[in-house]
Formats: structure tokens, sequence, C-alpha cells
């Protein structure tokens, strides 16, 4: 392996491409997209038809709990062994791929597709990894995915990580240098999700963006950019598929425990395949994720809200303004000096304690005007919170440990990623 990525945790990968297929029938949606409307996914059925295509290789979590899962999740490893046996895919050898993705409304998406050491990644709250969740990973979630992947020979990811380069010095500079590599692909995605093309790196142009990836993580830019000099460096931050990697990661650690310890760096169940992707690209959205508490009596609510933070005042003021919709009425309250990074951090502290003590139910929207429209029928209360600014990603995951659980979304679902490149894992 390229010595320059040891120590970012991040290397070029083998990478499997079909050879000769329809790139538009081959390329699927994440698989935790539309999970509510199996609509999509009978169309994407449809237009694949019998050609080969990554909807053979995924479960969409849609059906992650039909009754004949297993029986879907060998067919999947079987479908996978079935397209190596047949020569589907040609195979590239170590190489990073850079990727321009026209999203839906028309904006280009620059990403960088490589394969992370899992050894380099730990999702648990507070860790000092170079790559690390972004939110609380559910831990229950985890066990149903290991059972896709723990016999798959091949990987396929949606995994999308962050890195905080606002001098846009690692991805950005390769869309000048297209013209130096070899290209691979060029399509239209099906079912609205826009177009996508990519691009092999020159070994020069890995070796310029390895050097770019080690400047981000230096300790004068820690002290820069978080004021954090002597910090454990944090260079990438799951940005989607945060429960995917921890799949992946737990597959290797229960892979770790029957192979001898001097073999471990040679699994390619160590390794995992990922876009990495500029926090600060236009193109990528961070969308804030609201709040409706369901069968609460609205004004007894905010009155404990009031009472659990010292402070606490109706309308806005300096610390977290936190706005809010009932039957009743409309304002906000803001809490002063609050003791974690984000609005939603301190929302979520309270509404966790009050539906522990006193009842109701959370539901995570979308939307002010959603929001707004359920928080004014009788029994409910909604609460809008600001957007995050990207420059707080970062700063907040290495104070706080992770965000609350959702806080914001990376964009539409159509515009998430599309399984394309896959690499061998057994």
């Amino acid at each position: 392996m390229n010595e320059k990525f040891k120590s970012l945790g991040f290397y070029p990968a083998d990478v499997l491409l079909p050879k000769d297929a329809d790139m538009t029938k081959w390329a699927v949606v994440a698989c935790d997209q539309f999970t509510s409307q199996p609509e999509y996914w009978q169309a994407v059925e449809e237009t694949v038809g019998e050609a080969p295509s990554t909807l053979r290789l995924i479960l969409p979590e849609a059906r992650l709990n039909d009754p004949d899962v297993d029986g879907r999740i060998a067919g999947i490893n079987g479908s996978m062994q079935k397209y190596l046996d047949q020569g589907v895919f040609r195979e590239l050898g170590p190489s990073l791929i850079y990727m321009e993705r026209t999203q839906s409304d028309g904006r280009v998406r620059r990403g960088l597709i490589g394969m992370v050491d899992l050894e380099q990644y730990d999702f648990t709250p507070g860790s000092g990894a170079l790559i690390r969740a972004t939110e609380g990973t559910v831990l229950s979630r985890i066990p149903p995915r290991v059972r896709v992947r723990q016999d798959a020979p091949i990987e396929l990811p949606h995994v999308m990580l962050l890195i905080d380069d606002p001098e846009r010095t690692v991805i950005e500079p390769l869309a000048a240098e297209r013209g130096e590599m070899e290209e691979l692909y060029d399509f239209d995605l099906q079912q609205g999700g826009g177009h996508l093309a990519g691009w092999r790196l020159t070994e020069a142009q890995a070796d310029a963006a390895a050097d770019a990836l080690a400047g981000l993580c230096a300790a004068e830019e820690m002290e820069r950019k978080y004021g954090m000099r002597d910090a454990a460096p944090l260079l990438f931050a799951v940005g989607d598929g945060n429960h995917s990697l921890a799949t992946a990661k737990q597959c290797y650690e229960n892979l770790k425990k029957v192979t001898p310890e001097a073999e471990w760096a040679d699994l390619p169940a160590r390794y995992a395949l990922v876009e990495v992707v500029n926090n600060h690209d236009e193109a990528l959205t961070f969308e804030p994720i609201h709040r409706v508490v369901f069968g609460v009596e609205p004004e007894k609510l905010l009155e404990a809200f009031k009472a659990f933070y010292l402070g606490a005042h109706e309308g806005e003021g300096e610390g977290h303004t936190v706005a809010y919709t009932h039957a009743g009425r409309t304002g906000c309250i803001t809490v002063p000096q609050p003791r974690v990074q984000l609005a939603v951090g301190t929302l979520q502290a309270f509404l966790d304690d009050y539906v522990k003590t006193s009842g109701g139910e959370v539901d995570y929207i979308h939307g002010d005007e959603v929001t707004d429209e359920l928080g004014a029928r009788p029994g409910n209360i909604g609460f809008k919170l600001p957007a995050m600014g990207k420059e707080q990603l970062f700063k907040t995951v290495m104070a706080d440990g992770v965000l609350p659980r959702k806080t914001f979304s990376m964009g539409h679902a159509q515009d998430k990623r599309y399984y394309v490149e896959a690499r061998r894992i057994k």
C-alpha cells in the first residue's frame, strides 16, 4: 500500500466496476432511502428487469423485515458470487476515483472514492479516532445488517465521509485535472437521480491528495479551525451511512476473534469502500430536522422546558433559541449559557427527560411547513430548529462527542449516493 496514506486511515482501493453493463440500470440509490415508498423500489425493479444491476446485490431496508428476508440475503450473496464467476466485473488495481454527481437541483457535488481502515474508525461517543461518527449509533440497527454483510464476497458502499476543508485543497483541485485521468463512467441515474461521472486518478494526483489530507489533520490546523491544538485530530466525520460503516466494523471485529493478529492487516474486511466529500462543497446542503411532540399538553410542556434550564425564558435572546408552534400560539424559548454546542442538543436533552417522566411521543420532521401543520393540531407541539452551520459540524463532534440524533439531513433522497463501485471483502 502507498505509505503516504498510512497515517490517514484512507487508501486507494482495488475497485470492481461492471465491464459492459447498462450503467443506468446498474446503479441504484442507497438501500436506506424511500423505505416508506415501496412503489419507488417497484419502479426500480421494472427499470432494471433482467439486466445486471446493483439491485441484485443490496437489500433495500424497506424489505429488511420481510418474512423471507433470510432467503433474500442468501439470494444477494449468490448473485454477488455469480457476477464474480461470470466476469460481470473488471477489477482496477489500487485506485482513487474522482467523481462528479449532478444532483436533481442541477448542482454538482464532487467526491473522492477510496477505502478506509476500520482500525482507524470508532463510533463510540467521545472517541479520539481519525474517523468518527457524527451522531449516536443505534446498536440494535447493526445485527440485521451484519447478517447481510457477514457472508458477502463483495461490498458496495453508500457511506459518505466528510472532510473539513474550507480552503478546498483536497478534492476541488481535481476538477481541473480530469484531462489527465482515465474516464471510468459517465451516465444518467435512474428515477430522477441526476447524472454521475467518474475518473481514475493518476499516481501523482493520488500522492497530492494524500499530502492535502495530511495537512487537514496537522496540529496547526486543529488550532486554527477549532482552537484545539492538542486534541486528537478528526480527519473524517461520517455524513451518511453511519450504520453501514458500523456494520463493516462489527464484521471485521468478529473476524479478528478467529484470526491470528499477525494476519489482521491482510484481511480484506479490515477496509471499507467510501466516498469522501468536502463539508464545504456548495452542492452539499445541511437541512435541520425538526421535532413534533404528540399526545401532550403544550403549555405544560413549555413550562417544563423553561423550568428544565436555569434562566430559560420566553422570546429571543442570547443563547440557544428554539421556535415552537401549537394550537394556541407560536413563539420561541431561549436557553442562556447552553452547556452544548447546538440548539438541537439543548432541546433533545429536555425532550428525552420530559417524555420519560410525563409521556408523549417525539417524531422527527423535515420542513418548516409540515412541522407547523402537525404542531398546530390539538395535543401536539412542534419545535423548529435553526440550521446547523457547516463550520459547526467538526467542532461540535470534537467538543461534545457526537451530535444529537437526527440533527441534520444531507440533501434529498434522490440525491443520496447510488451504488456503482464494489470491492472484494473475502
